[in-house]
């Protein structure tokens, strides 16, 4: 069996290519050690999303000869990503692309030149020092989820862990943006060097997030006298340090059991040290992902960038980035996953192609996308949303090749509510041409994850919640209303309901509440009750 490695790659390249997999056409040992004195791309939060898009990326453009140096990649948490999914296999992933015809292209992407985690208690904290330290890094990308960036409770007030942690000074981070902070101070202090910061998560103004979030770390140092007032005057010098918006999409699941049987048929070993959980395998040295993807920034970087347009990306100006961002995350893709990811839960899916079979669900995306999301798109000129949304109902969600769950879309539901459905909400507002209260599918929605929150399914089961940073503290309001008693919901949704933490509005200010209180009581009434209202509602003309 053929195992993923370094010395495989060299000594076996034609062994991959009889198999169908394609093997880096440049020497990647000299593009990891050029990278390594001279780095120019740091990411962090190595995931799925980083290995199957932004390695694939630079990889191409290395293979192109537009570039001559590959990525670090940091993880922030000791979960065990660096050690399991990349060390074992010298930095190396086979990248898995799942074709609509059910074929698989299979490439080995070597463009990841280091692996870290970052510790303040290791070596790899002074590597990481002498990283930001080096003039010669261009910008900074990151994939950690929108509750990576959260320093908050839901009360808008500083985490009482993170408020501690960032009292011990710049000496034992823990949090990303408190690590990320202080080696942004490690780079002040050595000459004060540009550097563009790049958030490539799914929300809206994820670059304005970014900056938030690191200038509430420094402020609160600067408080402190931990850092002085220089250092803020770099953060907030936009000729120096950036935050560029971006907009990236691109469907990627956890490893699938289906594309691990097939690599095992044509002899891919490496699949035997994949890494399980409940929810299915998501460690292991290979990614599988979908055909599409996009990738817009704005085009804003104070020490220079590698010409990742002639590989795909967009680089354009702020405002271009907004429309496209909003036109993805606020209308044709996210809000529809997040529908799926929400009743798929409740009626028992465990496949989001799966749910595209169904008449009442596809119904429910296509008016939460055509008919209730497209009147407040705006053409971002670069991408027509009408056929974006297309592409996304028609081929991308239904391509029955992507294992994709909605358990997985599930995860962290809390933090994506106010992007995905409440920006939606805020220009209904705006508009004097549209009212709020008009609409139907996206509160019928947002009833339905309070009704998931209950951790019933359909059937009247209990079934297990996905991950989600604010769980405990919703629940307690959850927990006290009785499933299949609309009477016993009382006041009990408005704490949630009226939280523009959560929706970026409150929903009983805007005039939603009470709707989304009348269809709540329709979900909990009986065993079945999901199925009726989703289906009684989606045949509304």
């Amino acid at each position: 069996m053929l195992r993923l490695g370094k010395e495989e790659l060299k000594n076996k390249k034609d062994c991959f290519e009889k198999i169908g997999i394609k093997t880096p056409e440049y020497n990647f040992e000299e593009v990891w050690e050029a990278t390594k004195k001279e780095p120019l791309w740091l990411h962090i939060g190595g995931g799925n999303l980083f290995r199957a898009f932004h390695s694939v990326l630079q990889h191409h453009l290395i293979e192109l000869k537009e570039a001559d140096r590959g990525i670090i990649v940091v993880s922030t948490s000791n979960d065990g990503k660096i050690e399991k999914a990349y060390h074992p296999y010298d930095n190396l992933c086979l990248d898995v692309t799942m074709k609509v015809d059910g074929t698989l292209d299979m490439e080995v992407i070597a463009s990841v030149a280091e692996s870290i985690t970052a510790d303040s208690k290791t070596s790899s904290w002074k590597r990481l020092k002498e990283i930001f330290r080096n003039p010669s890094l261009q910008f900074i990308t990151l994939t950690i989820t929108e509750k990576g960036y959260n320093l908050k409770d839901i009360e808008g007030e500083i985490q009482c862990s993170i408020q501690k942690e960032i009292e011990q000074g710049l000496d034992n981070p823990k949090h990303t943006m408190v690590i990320l902070t202080a080696l942004l101070f490690e780079r002040y202090q050595n000459g004060k060097i540009p550097l563009a910061l790049v958030s490539t998560d799914n929300f809206s103004h994820n670059g304005d997030k970014l900056k938030e979030a690191v200038m509430t770390v420094a402020s609160m140092w600067k408080e402190m006298n931990t850092v002085d007032q220089g250092f803020i005057e770099y953060l907030n010098d936009e000729n120096v340090i950036t935050f560029p918006w971006s907009m990236i999409d691109k469907i990627t699941p956890h490893p699938s059991l289906d594309v691990q049987e097939k690599l095992k048929e044509i002899g891919f070993g490496s699949i035997d040290l994949i890494q399980t959980r409940k929810n299915g395998p998501t460690i292991a040295p290979f990614v599988n992902t979908e055909e599409s993807e996009y990738l817009v920034i704005e085009d804003s970087f104070p020490n220079g960038r590698p010409s990742l347009e002639k590989v795909g990306v967009y680089f354009t100006e702020r405002e271009v980035v907004d429309r496209v961002e909003r036109m993805k995350v606020c209308t044709c893709l996210n809000p529809l996953h997040t529908a799926l990811a929400i009743f798929g839960c409740l009626l028992n899916y465990t496949s989001i192609a799966a749910e595209m079979k169904d008449k009442d669900l596809k119904a429910l995306v296509e008016k939460i996308g055509y008919v209730e999301g497209m009147k407040v798109v705006v053409d971002p000129g670069i991408i027509n949303p009408r056929e974006f949304l297309k592409e996304v109902i028609e081929i991308r969600f239904a391509n029955p090749n992507n294992p994709d769950t909605p358990q997985r879309i599930a995860t962290d539901t809390s933090q994506k509510l106010g992007i995905r459905f409440g920006e939606t909400l805020k220009l209904y507002i705006e508009r004097d041409d549209l009212d709020v209260n008009n609409l139907t599918f996206i509160p019928l929605t947002i009833a339905a994850w309070c009704r998931y929150l209950m951790g019933i399914n359909d059937d009247g089961e209990v079934f297990t919640l996905s991950p989600d940073p604010l769980l405990e503290e919703v629940q307690q309001h959850i927990q006290k209303i009785e499933f299949g008693n609309p009477n016993s919901v009382r006041n009990h949704l408005k704490p949630i309901l009226t939280n523009a933490q959560i929706f970026g509005v409150d929903l009983y200010e805007i005039g939603l509440g009470g709707k989304v209180e009348e269809f709540f009581k329709l979900l909990i009434k009986a065993p079945g009750a999901v199925r009726t209202t989703l289906h009684n509602m989606v045949r509304i003309p």
